[in-house]
């Protein structure tokens, strides 16, 4: 790929980004972001298609510049696609006042003059947060500069950025192409949902990379006790940003060595135990809450609304979703297993750990009863190392669900199309059946297959 393909990429990413940070009202513009965005990530499988075929010149600075120039767009705009980040400002700043945020709902305080305009901007104040102890720091810190949106945006944006520079890192020590990461770093879901909305899951994918960096060596170091300790504690700390995480605990227990893992344990133990002890009693209530949230809460998810139709019982179908979940990852686990033994490179093992987290995040995103946009910033994470056709697709066909904001904010109504939500689920399922299909035949699939290191 020549030096001016790849200038002519930037310049149509950067004027992409542009146009629609410059949208007064994105919520009136959701066929505009639509298309913008499927040409960024079209402009992002370039890349990936040439990149594997022919030698990139690409920079670190330049992956990074790019990146935050990308961000820096939507960081001094308001949040328009959500309003969490509200809650988000409100938990910071009680934090910083003293106060516990699990001990009340924001409906069931009393609103500080200071605090009236975030208060009457919550969605739900009848509940107690469901964030959990690692996010309310987070909260707490965006919340110190200058009590703001922008503030917390800000701290957001800067974590987001360090993940963009662990993201890289980490494929030098897996001794991957460097360039690959702008498939994170460039992407407008990370963009849009970051700097834009303000959502809290890049501080914990931040520190979820940081613990992946640690348990990989690279030709030069290996993997010492206190890597394994400080691995556990920031696996930990992320699963207290957002709970997603936690899922893949037991991956990167295994790729931990074995006569290590106690440290790993013992971080983990030790970093859960300083994180919540401040909250106690009152974190109970969060429970609560997200109790609420897995047995009531549903969008976007077809697998659910399918096997709702077909039994008549929400309830029933999410037993069905959980019960078909555990089994897929169980196998993903139990194959990553197997694979530790045979394989006799630590990058190989390390690769294998990466696919693993990959596929056991599509299966999450696939069987939710509740898909939004930003829960697939956790697939994004892995597309630098497993990118393929049903990963960036799916990482795209999530904006289609912004389709409620229209009538939302014109009248109120909150309708949900069936047809988006089928769409979200069948293009990346087809996508994949697609690649290995033409994988299978050895058509132009096996390229595919390649680039998405056994997607």
């Amino acid at each position: 790929m020549t030096n001016s393909i790849i200038r002519t990429l930037l310049f149509t990413l950067i004027s992409s980004s542009a146009i629609l940070a410059l949208q007064p009202e994105l919520r009136l513009a959701v066929p505009l972001l639509v298309g913008v965005t499927a040409t960024m990530t079209l402009l992002l499988a370039g890349l990936l298609y040439f990149g594997e075929r022919c030698k990139i010149t690409m920079s670190s600075a330049t992956i990074l510049t790019v990146a935050l120039l990308l961000r820096l767009m939507f960081l001094f705009n308001p949040p328009q696609l959500s309003d969490d980040i509200n809650r988000y400002l409100w938990d910071g700043c009680t934090l910083l006042h003293g106060s516990n945020p699990y001990a009340a709902a924001p409906s069931a305080t009393t609103v500080q003059p200071a605090l009236a305009a975030i208060h009457s901007r919550i969605n739900h104040p009848e509940f107690v947060t469901i964030y959990p102890p690692a996010a309310q720091v987070v909260f707490a810190g965006g919340a110190a500069l200058g009590g703001t949106i922008t503030g917390l945006k800000f701290l957001l944006v800067l974590l987001d950025m360090g993940l963009c520079a662990l993201l890289m890192a980490l494929l030098r020590r897996l001794e991957m192409p460097v360039w690959r990461a702008a498939i994170y770093a460039w992407n407008p879901l990370p963009v849009l949902e970051i700097a834009g909305s303000g959502h809290v899951d890049g501080a914990g994918l931040t520190m979820l990379t940081g613990a992946l960096c640690l348990l990989v060596a690279g030709r030069e170091r290996t993997v010492k006790r206190w890597h394994c300790l400080l691995s556990g504690a920031l696996l930990a700390a992320a699963g207290l940003v957002k709970l997603f995480p936690f899922i893949l605990a037991p991956l990167l227990f295994l790729l931990v060595p074995a006569r290590q893992r106690h440290f790993f344990i013992t971080g983990f133990a030790a970093s859960l135990a300083l994180l919540m002890a401040p909250f106690l009693p009152h974190l109970a209530n969060m429970a609560d809450s997200l109790d609420t949230y897995a047995r009531n809460w549903e969008f976007a998810g077809f697998a659910f609304t399918t096997l709702r139709s077909l039994t008549g019982s929400g309830a029933t179908a999410r037993l069905i979703l959980s019960t078909a979940f555990l089994l897929a990852v169980t196998a993903i686990l139990l194959r990553f297993a197997r694979s530790i033994n045979r394989s006799g490179s630590p990058f190989s093992t390390a690769r294998q750990a990466l696919a693993a987290c990959h596929a056991t995040t599509m299966a999450l995103l696939l069987l939710t009863p509740t898909l939004q946009p930003w829960y697939a910033l956790s697939l994004a994470l892995f597309l630098p190392f497993c990118a393929g056709p049903a990963g960036l697709i799916l990482c795209w066909v999530v904006f289609l669900t912004y389709q409620v904001q229209i009538p939302y904010y014109i009248l109120g109504q909150w309708n949900e199309n069936p047809l988006v939500t089928a769409a979200v689920f069948l293009a990346p399922v087809t996508a994949w059946l697609l690649a290995r299909l033409f994988y299978a035949s050895g058509g132009i699939g096996s390229h595919i297959r390649q680039a998405s290191n056994h997607e």
